[in-house]
């Protein structure tokens, strides 16, 4: 049917439409990251208040209903006219894109929220939305329907405080998950907290009870800033250095503030951030303190004889391994690559990053020479399992070249060359995977079975890693192999979707948290880019005569085996079966509940937050032991014995 494209075929989505017609554009997606999303971008309204020196405590509150409300004690939010849009400047703020006090640098010197679309996104995107402002001794309020005002700003009384108070119901119809997930926002306030010290957030579930009767609240608050932050995520690594390294400064109204430490661990863990932003492919501010670590350390060791006995060159990898860094920078007027604003572009803060991380690490090393020495001895010792390492990764790659199709012996491949209709299964045992392999579809899915366990990567040099044949055949069988300077060679994936498949019992989830961590320390783009799932067999096939059903849950077994015995609900005449392995279903069975792209369940990993991440593989998968029994205790509850 043909059409006529004509000016009447254009639209023009006017006020808060555009948001709602393609919220991913304002918010990332409409998944549990946007919904999360939501939060952030209130709390980030009341976190620049505090940085502009008018606010020092933030509550969010997760109602019963799954809405949110957030509390600040800053100045509110202007309710005069706005003479412009003549009507008051709370509605301006609350209904109008690219409307705030963010581009008024008298108002804010700096600012996480540049674009001025955050709360208003969030009015949009919610099927009821209440705000009210203390100020001016006055209490007022507007409520709003899906972004439109249901009435004009009022006043509802007097306040003797001043602040702004918003709660909010995201709109079900546009985001597909609608239930809060507390340590989801509890990350993102910690992580707040720390690189604003002296700000106290809390955050309170109404949601579930503790067992006392009182209502589940976590508090954040940290006077120590990012020494605190790091020595956070490094609590369960064994630090080198006697206290973590600390240094600020500012310069042409950009402030810099830099933490490091050095532990006995192999990974290199940077996390940055401008305005509170966590820029996770860094930037100018990242690149500035590379080249100040690199020159300064490399002098130093140079001057003082530490790496007169390597014969091959120091580089800028070796001076970071090991290292847990934190660099926060605020900048008046920062210019993101990109609407995801994870990417500094200010050419500038690269030299004031270089200039005051350089003063301070010459200090550093001058004034704390034990320190210095064991810094110098891990570098040299990172430099010659470099050198291994290569040698293991060349090896790696000639193997490939050699082999048939330069590709694993054990590598069930599909015919199908396009990686973007391509899975690769990394499936535990030969068992299970020769089961995958009957089962498949030979067209796009391609199955390797991996014997036992891999190496815990987070305790493993790094030739030791691709001398490791599982990750090698991982490596070969995935395309992309690391370059000297580390980085994954993305453009030559095979497969656009890698899923882990590993038996529904306690040594099959040992083993999926093993391949996540290899994915994480050692593949973490691919992690970044939504490449990697974990597929989710079955838990129990029940069935009565020709009635069945598999289940994931042991809600979805009761159900169905009360529908399946019927009026006379007598659940002992259905028959349960419990999968504990991949090997227990056969071919049909696999691919039905846990291959077929129609029927079957996967769970994306994603990064919520890098830095909780890092933390968290490091107490699972590390060296210390009290910090994983406690761990394991405090969630003990949620265990489920099965015999």
């Amino acid at each position: 049917m043909s059409q006529e494209y004509s000016a009447q075929s254009i639209q023009v989505l006017e006020g808060l439409e555009a948001v709602r017609k393609r919220p991913a554009m304002y918010i990332g997606d409409v998944g549990v990251k946007g919904l999360h999303h939501l939060v952030y971008e209130v709390v980030d309204n009341s976190i620049d208040e505090a940085l502009a020196g008018h606010a020092s405590d933030i509550q969010v509150f997760i109602n019963e209903d799954n809405s949110i409300t957030v509390i600040d004690d800053g100045r509110g939010i202007p309710v005069e006219i706005h003479k412009k849009e003549g009507r008051s400047a709370l509605e301006v703020v609350m209904t109008v894109l690219h409307a705030g006090g963010k581009f008024d640098k008298d108002s804010y010197k700096v600012s996480g929220g540049l674009h001025g679309v955050g709360v208003s996104c969030v009015n949009a995107l919610s099927s009821t939305l209440l705000v009210q402002v203390q100020r001016n001794g006055k209490l007022y309020q507007q409520e709003y329907e899906r972004g439109a005002p249901k009435y004009p700003v009022r006043e509802e009384g007097t306040s003797t405080t001043t602040g702004t108070i918003v709660t909010f119901l995201p709109d079900q119809d546009i985001f597909t998950v609608h239930e809060y997930n507390f340590n989801t926002l509890a990350s993102r306030l910690r992580e707040l907290a720390y690189l604003n010290k002296g700000i106290r957030l809390s955050l309170t579930d109404k949601r579930e009870k503790n067992e006392d009767g009182s209502v589940i609240e976590e508090v954040f608050h940290s006077e120590g800033g990012l020494i605190e932050f790091v020595q956070y995520l490094d609590e369960n690594r064994t630090s080198l250095i006697t206290l973590p390294m600390y240094m600020e400064g500012e310069k042409d109204n950009v402030q810099v503030e830099v933490a490091i430490n050095y532990n006995t661990n192999y990974n290199e863990n940077i996390h940055s951030y401008v305005n509170n932003i966590h820029t996770i492919e860094g930037g100018s501010h990242v690149s500035g303190f590379r080249r100040a670590l690199t020159r300064t350390l490399k002098s130093y060791g140079d001057k003082n004889g530490h790496f007169s006995k390597l014969k091959f060159d120091i580089t800028g990898d070796d001076f970071r391994e090991g290292m847990t860094c934190l660099i926060s920078v605020k900048v008046p007027e920062p210019q993101f690559e990109g609407q995801t604003k994870t990417k500094l572009g200010n050419s500038e803060v690269t030299g004031i990053v270089e200039t005051i991380v350089g003063k301070a690490l010459v200090n550093f090393l001058e004034e704390h020479p034990k320190d210095a020495k064991q810094i110098m001895a891990k570098v040299a010792l990172a430099a010659q399992a470099r050198y291994a390492a290569r040698k293991a990764r060349d090896l790696v790659q000639r193997k490939g070249a050699l082999s048939s199709g330069g590709l694993p012996g054990k590598l069930a491949d599909c015919s199908s060359r396009d990686p973007e209709k391509c899975e690769l299964f990394l499936v535990e045992g030969d068992s299970a995977g020769g089961t995958a392999k009957q089962g498949r579809d030979r067209g796009f899915q391609a199955i390797l079975p991996l014997r036992g366990k891999i190496l815990n990567v987070e305790k493993a040099m790094e030739h030791k890693i691709y001398e490791n044949e599982e990750i090698k055949n991982i490596f070969t069988a995935l395309g992309v192999y690391h370059m000297d300077d580390k980085s994954l060679n993305t453009e030559k994936l095979r497969y656009k979707k890698i899923v882990i498949m590993c038996d529904a019992d306690v040594d099959g989830s040992h083993i999926s948290t093993l391949i996540l961590t290899f994915c994480f320390r050692q593949m973490k783009e691919l992690v970044e880019n939504g490449n990697i799932y974990v597929a989710q067999p079955p838990l129990y096939r029940v069935y009565k005569g020709k009635q069945e059903r598999y289940t994931w849950s042991e809600e979805q077994r009761e159900a169905a085996q009360k529908e399946f015995a019927g009026k006379d609900g007598n659940v002992n005449s259905v028959k349960l079966q419990r999968y504990k392995g991949l090997g227990e279903m056969n071919a049909i069975q696999l691919w039905e509940t846990t291959m077929d792209p129609a029927r079957r369940l996967l769970r994306r990993v994603t990064i919520e937050s890098a830095a909780e991440a890092d933390r968290v593989f490091s107490m699972l998968m590390g060296d210390e032991v009290p910090p994983r029994r406690a761990f394991i205790e405090s969630h003990a509850k949620y265990a489920k014995i099965d015999i």
